[in-house]
């Protein structure tokens, strides 16, 4: 899901860069060619920068999580009783 929207949001990107240097020279921010286009793009995009706020905290939990499992030492194995020596449980 996530990474089908970062994909999205850069093709979207990408149209946006093609269709802001095919705009007429006198086109800049504040005129309606401009701001028509920039809000049509802004539009396509909106719905995959919501799945991102939506969930994408869950990379950084995972993250997180991730680098504590591996910071924890892995328990040790139980020692074996000295040779010669019975274990308390058995008598």
């Amino acid at each position: 899901m996530l990474h089908f929207a970062l994909d999205r949001l850069d093709d979207l990107h990408e149209q946006w860069c093609q269709t802001r240097d095919r705009l007429p020279a006198n086109a800049s921010p504040g005129t309606a060619a401009y701001d028509d286009a920039q809000a049509e793009y802004h539009a396509e995009a909106w719905s995959h920068l919501d799945t991102w706020s939506t969930h994408g905290d869950a990379l950084r939990e995972i993250d997180t999580a991730s680098r504590h499992a591996s910071a924890r030492p892995s328990p040790s194995p139980p020692m074996a009783p000295a040779a010669g020596r019975r274990s308390p449980a058995r008598k």
